[in-house]
Protein backbone atom coordinates (compact mmCIF):
# COMPACT_ATOMS: atom_id res chain seq x y z
CA UNK A 1 0.00 0.00 0.00
CA UNK A 2 1.34 3.59 -0.87
CA UNK A 3 1.74 5.96 1.77
CA UNK A 4 0.88 9.49 0.75
CA UNK A 5 2.12 12.51 1.61
CA UNK A 6 0.43 14.85 4.36
CA UNK A 7 0.48 17.90 1.37
CA UNK A 8 -0.78 15.55 -0.92
CA UNK A 9 -3.89 14.35 1.58
CA UNK A 10 -4.29 18.05 2.86
CA UNK A 11 -4.02 19.69 -1.19
CA UNK A 12 -6.28 16.91 -2.67
CA UNK A 13 -10.27 15.91 -2.41
CA UNK A 14 -9.76 12.49 -1.32
CA UNK A 15 -13.25 11.27 -0.54
CA UNK A 16 -13.96 7.86 -2.57
CA UNK A 17 -11.81 4.70 -2.83
CA UNK A 18 -10.95 6.04 -6.49
CA UNK A 19 -9.30 8.96 -5.65
CA UNK A 20 -6.85 7.08 -3.88
CA UNK A 21 -6.43 4.83 -6.72
CA UNK A 22 -5.73 7.73 -8.96
CA UNK A 23 -3.33 9.18 -6.58
CA UNK A 24 -1.48 6.12 -6.04
CA UNK A 25 -1.07 5.06 -10.29
CA UNK A 26 -0.13 9.25 -10.17
CA UNK A 27 2.79 7.65 -7.45
CA UNK A 28 3.72 4.91 -9.71
CA UNK A 29 3.93 6.70 -12.86
CA UNK A 30 6.26 9.33 -11.47
CA UNK A 31 8.69 6.93 -10.24
CA UNK A 32 9.08 6.24 -14.09
CA UNK A 33 11.07 7.95 -16.94
CA UNK A 34 8.01 9.50 -18.54
CA UNK A 35 7.97 12.00 -22.28
CA UNK A 36 7.72 15.39 -21.52
CA UNK A 37 4.53 15.11 -22.80
CA UNK A 38 3.59 11.96 -20.42
CA UNK A 39 4.72 14.24 -17.65
CA UNK A 40 2.11 16.58 -18.65
CA UNK A 41 -0.78 14.40 -18.83
CA UNK A 42 0.15 13.08 -15.35
CA UNK A 43 0.37 16.59 -14.07
CA UNK A 44 -2.84 17.95 -15.52
CA UNK A 45 -4.51 14.15 -13.48
CA UNK A 46 -3.30 15.31 -10.47
CA UNK A 47 -4.67 18.25 -10.66
CA UNK A 48 -8.13 16.59 -11.13
CA UNK A 49 -7.93 15.82 -7.54
CA UNK A 50 -7.99 19.48 -6.51
CA UNK A 51 -11.36 21.22 -5.09
CA UNK A 52 -10.90 23.99 -7.69
CA UNK A 53 -9.91 21.21 -10.78
CA UNK A 54 -11.34 23.36 -13.41
CA UNK A 55 -8.50 26.16 -13.11
CA UNK A 56 -5.80 24.27 -14.37
CA UNK A 57 -7.96 22.53 -16.86
CA UNK A 58 -8.57 25.93 -18.77
CA UNK A 59 -5.06 26.64 -17.90
CA UNK A 60 -3.52 23.28 -20.27
CA UNK A 61 -6.27 23.70 -22.22
CA UNK A 62 -5.42 27.74 -23.28
CA UNK A 63 -1.76 26.41 -23.61
CA UNK A 64 -2.61 23.18 -26.14
CA UNK A 65 -5.40 25.50 -28.04
CA UNK A 66 -2.28 28.35 -28.23
CA UNK A 67 -0.01 25.51 -29.54
CA UNK A 68 -2.60 25.16 -32.48
CA UNK A 69 -3.68 28.64 -33.02
CA UNK A 70 -0.43 29.02 -34.30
Amino acid sequence: MTEFTSEDKKKYILKERRDYQILEMIYLLEKRKLSLEDKKIVNLIRTQLEDDWRKPLLKFLNKLAKKYNK
